[in-house]
């Protein structure tokens, strides 16, 4: 037995090591513990976490024409912004009054250190800031910013300033929940004191309407006036105080006229009510539309969006009946914490389902106990996996979810290796003098080194992956990551776990002699192979009918039977058409085009509802993070958010249902004189355009 210890190799070594190891169990359940801890501590996304810095840069020059501020400001920025290390892009963007320089760091790149290195070079040449200028703006972007819940408030008999109103209390009560990084409000009218002068009553006063302004402002002000000590007690003296209502703007006097105070009330019509139009939200259904606002929410970096969009459901949902009128709906018009969870359930799901599906192909093949080996195997495979996504820093997505699915079908094939490998030598002749440890150890070691070497093969093949480099390497490492670590985990679970599992699954049940073991398998396989090798014919014909099958399915992309693409249409529930008017477009006239296309998309039967933003855009998504569709303002342009049935209560995909609006939208749009595009939620990485060319 030393003789044959000496000779055994590390595959063997560590067998007999663990065979009978109290800490081989105990490997197992902290191994468990340790994935179902990161399972249920995992942030769960629907799309991976991507750092990507980006960085907005705005400078002002108010009355500069886009030339001169394309020469006196946006160039020199830009060679400024040149010389930042790690700078990848800068697109810039003249615009009469101000410019706006789009930095993108290389994919990676320390988002901090980015931001940083930005804002000391921009103040460090504040000196070269021209005149008339003002000081760069600078906003940095990333994939947290996409609000992942969209709360659109309707009602019948409330118009964009009743709203409004709500909205902001609403908006308080989102902002106190300690996930959430950012709130936004779109659509609706803020409150606005209008002052209407009249030209006849001033000129009989003698005042000018600066004099009006100037009234307003001194009186709109709360200023410190000392302190004053009495009684042993000292108090703080302010004067003035800042206007509230239309009656205290009414009150101000702002001249006096034959020895009397001319107030405002005199010389104006002074309103108390919404501000003058800057943009239209509506929300729309098949059986109308009406003003809405929507309220955008973002969570913080490393949050889960389940638990963050629950507790923001929560907090509204109090709201009711208290805040919100019950005659205003809260609709919810964006949810990526219930699409994250959908994805990650799903797909967890379905790899149960393949965890199954190939423990009862191997109990068919070589037995229940055997297969329930394997099935012993795999859990703490997956289980180690998610541990090292856990402490990796990745979320649980469609892209580490996958990975893990797609480990499976090679993570098996370690331990159904050695599985096999110890019922074939239990089959020998001899084996009746053997323990079945010792026949475990000596199978182990018979397949351990061939195994090591084919787990490492497949690791070669599949590391390089994570090697990629620009958005699509981070977005896709978790593929070669996950599978890599799966694979070494499973080469050690085969030569730990599997020959301690066989062992007590398997028995000491009545060997066999030599031959009586094979079952029909075995068998037909020893008769198909023993054609193959010895007889020329039917050796030629095989190799023959493998090249004609490699050349047939390669021939079904030339012959574009099959198309190739690099990741398959997401079926989303979403998605998007963007509207642009020619320049000069009024506001009102904008907003109606905008309706009539959101009109004929509900007619399709998939469309629940539409969300019209005219003069603003809708809550972004990640591709609309890319390509700066946040930044979409002003009378000629418009969004339309096109929310649709589950995938599961539709027949058709969403790509199908987009394509079917565009051809529909089209011909009103050429007719209406709008420019709109559909624009879909990528399956993978957004980029700025399907073809971008720079010159």
């Amino acid at each position: 037995m030393e003789a044959a210890a000496e000779k055994l190799g590390t595959a063997g070594k560590i067998a007999k090591a663990f065979m009978h190891s109290p800490l081989t169990p105990l490997f197992i359940a902290s191994a468990l513990a340790a994935g179902l801890f990161s399972l249920i501590n995992l942030p769960r996304e629907e799309e991976p976490q991507i750092i990507v810095p980006m960085i907005d840069v705005f400078v002002g020059m108010p009355g500069a024409t886009a030339r001169e501020v394309e020469e006196r400001v946006t160039k020199p920025m830009e060679k400024l912004l040149w010389e930042i290390p790690g700078v990848e892009y800068v697109y810039s963007t003249s615009s009469p009054g101000g410019a706006l320089a789009i930095v993108r760091f290389t994919v990676g790149e320390d988002e901090e250190k980015a931001i940083v290195r930005l804002n000391q070079k921009m103040h460090a040449n504040f000196d070269l800031i021209p005149p008339g200028a003002t000081p760069p703006l600078v906003k940095p972007r990333s994939i947290d910013d996409v609000p992942i819940l969209a709360l659109t408030l309707h009602g019948k008999g409330y118009d964009d300033y009743r709203l409004r109103t709500l909205a902001a209390q609403v908006h308080d009560t989102i902002k106190q929940t300690p996930e959430v990084s950012a709130v936004t409000l779109l659509g609706g009218q803020r409150r606005q004191v209008k002052v209407t002068l009249d030209v006849t009553r001033l000129a009989g006063y003698g005042v000018a309407p600066g004099q009006v302004y100037q009234a307003l402002v001194g009186s709109n002000r709360r200023l410190s006036a000392g302190k004053l000590a009495a009684a042993d007690r000292e108090f703080v003296m302010e004067a003035g105080d800042f206007l509230r209502t239309a009656g205290d703007v009414r009150g101000v006097v702002i001249a006096v006229a034959n020895g009397k105070p001319v107030y405002v009330r005199d010389v104006a019509l002074v309103e108390d009510g919404g501000e003058e139009p800057v943009q239209y939200v509506q929300y729309g259904t098949h059986d109308g539309f009406a003003p809405a606002v929507t309220i955008a929410v973002s969570k913080r970096k490393g949050t889960n969006a389940i638990e963050v969009a629950h507790h923001v459901e929560s907090r509204v949902e109090a709201l009711k009946g208290r805040v919100i009128p019950s005659d205003v709906e809260v609709s919810v018009t964006r949810n990526y914490g219930e699409t994250a969870a959908e994805k990650s359930n799903e797909l967890l799901y379905h790899m149960g389902i393949a965890v199954v599906s190939v423990s009862i192909l191997i109990a068919i093949t070589l037995g229940l106990r055997e297969a329930l080996i394997v099935f012993t195997a795999i859990p703490v495979t997956l289980a180690l996996t998610l541990t090292v996504f856990y402490l990796y820093g990745y979320t649980l997505n469609r892209i580490t979810l996958f990975a893990l699915i797609f480990s499976i079908g090679i993570l098996v094939d370690d331990a159904i290796v050695v599985v096999e490998n110890v019922v074939r030598h239990r089959r020998l002749p001899g084996s009746e003098a053997k323990s079945l440890s010792q026949i475990a150890v000596e199978a182990v070691d018979e397949v351990g080194n061939p195994t090591i070497l084919a787990t490492l093969t497949v690791i070669a093949s599949i590391l390089p992956m994570a090697f990629v480099s620009g958005l699509m390497g981070p977005y896709m490492r978790p593929i070669p990551i996950g599978a890599s670590a799966a694979m070494v985990f499973s080469l050690i679970v085969a030569f730990l776990v599997t020959p301690w599992a066989a062992v007590r699954l398997l028995g000491s049940g009545a060997q066999h002699g030599h031959g009586e073991g094979e079952d029909r398998f075995t068998k037909w396989y020893r008769v198909w192979m023993d054609k193959l090798i010895h007889v020329p014919v039917a050796r030629w014909s095989f190799l023959v009918g493998v090249v004609v099958l490699l050349l047939g399915a390669c021939s079904l992309i030339y012959v574009k039977f099959v198309q190739v693409k690099m990741l398959p249409f997401d079926n989303k529930s979403e998605f998007q058409v963007i509207v642009d008017m020619p320049e000069g477009t009024t506001l009102e006239r904008t907003a109606l085009v905008t309706r009539r296309l959101a009109e004929v998309v509900l007619k399709e039967p998939e469309v629940v509802n539409v969300q019209s933003y005219a003069g603003t855009a809708s809550p972004f998504n990640f591709n609309g993070l890319v390509r700066h569709y946040y930044l979409r303002a002003g009378a000629n342009v418009a969004d339309l958010q096109v929310n649709l049935l589950g995938k599961e209560e539709r027949k058709r995909q969403s790509h199908e249902i987009a394509k079917a609006v565009r051809v529909a939208i089209a011909p009103l749009a050429k007719e209406l004189g709008a420019n709109v595009k559909v624009a879909e939620v990528p399956p993978g990485p957004p980029v700025l355009q399907t073809l971008v060319a720079e010159v």
